[in-house]
């Protein structure tokens, strides 16, 4: 049993708007999944694939604006294409921001709500990733939370080191999923997280069991009756478990 990680959940005051932002932002298309969610993902994507993890734009009533423990790196191809992304977002509507990181080769920007995301200066390891380079996840020790995302999906790690650890899809595509050891005060994670999901003939519960057997626990966030299941992996960091679907 495994599951596959599909898309990126953005908790929004409202998914329209933010969705139209990601879309435009990234490329991509926008979709309706029903009132109150927008999904963001490549024209033409066959969802699931493993070449994009799409995002999920969701409607809520009281969304928390704070520092989270997840946002998204963006990918360029060059320094001039560096500065016209930034010029590109900067017209959508997004706007630079000082989160203490100092002088470094990247832009910090927030989107129009407020999620903080990078837009990167080129680097090789991302030359084939697609506009979204990496999700980078903040936490205590990279090592460990890479060896239980390395079990719990079909992802493999590329790379592992006490401060930064990275893993990509087993079909060699797509972005990156990067765990860096934070500096400071913890942060929380209440308006981006991962969704995951159990391959065509597996189920829910089974693969809630196993990844309870590898660390993860179950949490109430107060949603009530849902088809998915709300997880935490071992520092903590949240996460869902969607129904399987062909």
């Amino acid at each position: 049993m495994t599951t596959r990680l599909v898309q990126v959940n953005v908790t929004a005051r409202e998914d329209r708007a933010l969705g139209r932002f990601w879309a435009d932002a990234l490329g991509w298309g926008v979709s309706s999944a029903g009132t109150g969610v927008t999904k963001v993902e490549p024209v033409g994507f066959g969802w699931p694939d493993a070449s994009a993890v799409c995002v999920d734009v969701v409607t809520v009533a009281e969304p928390e604006s704070v520092k989270c423990r997840v946002h998204l790196d963006l990918a360029t191809a060059s320094i001039a294409h560096h500065a016209d992304t930034v010029a590109r977002l900067t017209e959508l509507g997004a706007t630079r921001i000082d989160i203490g990181q100092g002088e470094v080769p990247w832009t910090v920007m927030a989107d129009p709500e407020g999620n903080a995301f990078c837009v990167l200066e080129p680097r090789e390891v991302y030359r084939d990733t697609g506009p979204v380079a990496a999700i980078v996840i903040d936490c205590v020790d990279p090592r460990a939370l890479a060896r239980f995302w390395d079990a719990a999906t079909d992802w493999t790690i590329h790379e592992v080191g006490d401060d930064i650890a990275r893993l990509r899809s087993s079909a060699g595509v797509g972005p990156y999923l990067e765990f860096v050891r934070r500096t400071g005060e913890p942060t929380v994670w209440t308006r981006l997280h991962l969704d995951v999901m159990p391959y065509p003939g597996e189920d829910r519960a089974g693969e809630v069991a196993r990844l309870e057997s590898l660390g993860a626990h179950q949490i109430d966030i107060g949603r009530g009756e849902v088809p998915w299941t709300v997880m935490a992996d071992p520092e903590g960091t949240e996460f869902r478990v969607l129904a399987p679907r062909d």
